[in-house]
């Protein structure tokens, strides 16, 4: 056989094989391309049991700390300002001297009184040795001594001098409890009125309130939860301490709460979130993810044998993270113990429609 023939021989072999080989290799791509969107098809959900068991019915609402004790601080006295020994976040003790008035005239007013009140004396012993007495007071009848002292100008001069001193005393501010300086507005060598803001930050309470409709869930005594909205991941405890007989013209009530508990982040008029709760037992508890709505109902799926089950629900209490559900009364449905619910992946589902369990 010559070269031509067998190289003719070899082009007829490779024509033949080539279209084969070509389509094999297109067969299996459209498979694993119909693989792949049937694997992306398929809706893999979580699921859970249902049984009965407590709830914590939750009241929250946004509250306010506020400290135990707050008093605006001002001089009983108009004056200058020559002295203050406090900063704001300064911690005082219960009589330390905040601030200081000038006392120049003050002093001025002691000396004179008790010239004054040294003279007055004078005048009394005076008059009791003319009445036969002794001039120290000793052996005198309780209401002559009294008349003399009016008559002699002792009475005066003794009730000036202790005016005078009593007014010294009022140029300076002192702290009426121990506590943190806030808002200072006292400048020295001037005049003002308000000096300070002190906060008795030895503990805290914090005001919330409630709608009306709610109340019936809030009781003296009852504990709370307290969470700054400045640092989410902490929390506090509180009792309740006190409800306001009165419903404000929005509808809301008043209600007051002991902080068990504190750190350097609480301050006077930090906004927190505050929880009421109240535990109920047998229910039927599921995540909040699990509810969906749909035409204006709440709907679960339940999980029967590879198939979303849609089941109409009511939702009679609910909290942050769950709700506690029963059949829905207009659609006259139910549910039971035992009932496998899903929880994730039901946002598109639909009656019937086919799952997988993760």
């Amino acid at each position: 056989m010559n070269k031509n023939k067998i190289f003719a021989i070899s082009i007829a072999i490779a024509s033949l094989t080539l279209p084969v080989s070509c389509s094999d290799k297109k067969g299996k791509d459209e498979k694993e391309t119909e693989k792949s969107t049937m694997a992306m098809s398929e809706i893999y959900v979580d699921t859970m049991t249902l049984v009965s068991s407590p709830f914590n019915k939750q009241v929250v609402c946004n509250g306010r700390i506020k400290a135990a004790g707050k008093s605006d601080l001002r001089f009983a006295r108009d004056g200058i300002t020559v002295q203050l020994n406090v900063k704001e976040g300064q911690h005082v003790r219960k009589g330390d001297v905040i601030a200081s008035l000038d006392k120049e005239e003050c002093l001025r007013e002691i000396e004179k009184a008790e010239h004054d009140l040294f003279r007055a004396k004078i005048e009394l012993s005076d008059k009791l040795i003319g009445l036969g007495y002794d001039p120290n007071g000793n052996d005198i009848p309780k209401d002559l001594l009294q008349r003399a002292e009016v008559s002699s100008g002792y009475y005066s001069a003794k009730y000036q001098l202790e005016s005078a001193k009593r007014a010294s005393a009022d140029c300076d501010l002192r702290a009426p409890f121990s506590g943190t300086i806030a808002n200072l507005d006292a400048k020295a060598f001037q005049k003002g009125d308000k000096v300070c803001t002190l906060i008795d930050d030895s503990e805290f309470e914090v005001e919330f309130k409630v709608l009306e409709a709610e109340l019936e869930n809030v009781r003296k005594g009852q504990r709370v939860k307290i969470t700054p909205f400045i640092s989410e991941t902490k929390e506090f405890g509180g009792v309740v301490t006190a409800i306001n007989p009165q419903v404000d013209e929005k509808g809301l009530v008043k209600i007051t709460a002991k902080m068990t508990g504190k750190d350097s982040e609480i301050i006077d008029g930090l906004n927190v979130r505050v929880i009421a709760e109240q535990k109920l037992s047998d229910m039927f508890v599921v995540p909040k993810d699990a509810v969906v709505e749909r035409d204006g109902y709440h709907v679960i799926f339940r999980y029967n044998d590879g198939h979303a089950q849609w089941t109409y629900v009511d939702v009679i209490h609910s909290n942050i993270n769950s709700f506690a559900i029963t059949g829905c009364k207009r659609k006259e449905t139910s549910i039971a113990e035992g009932d496998i619910v899903i929880t994730s992946g039901n946002l598109n589902l639909a009656d019937g429609t086919e799952v997988r369990l993760r």
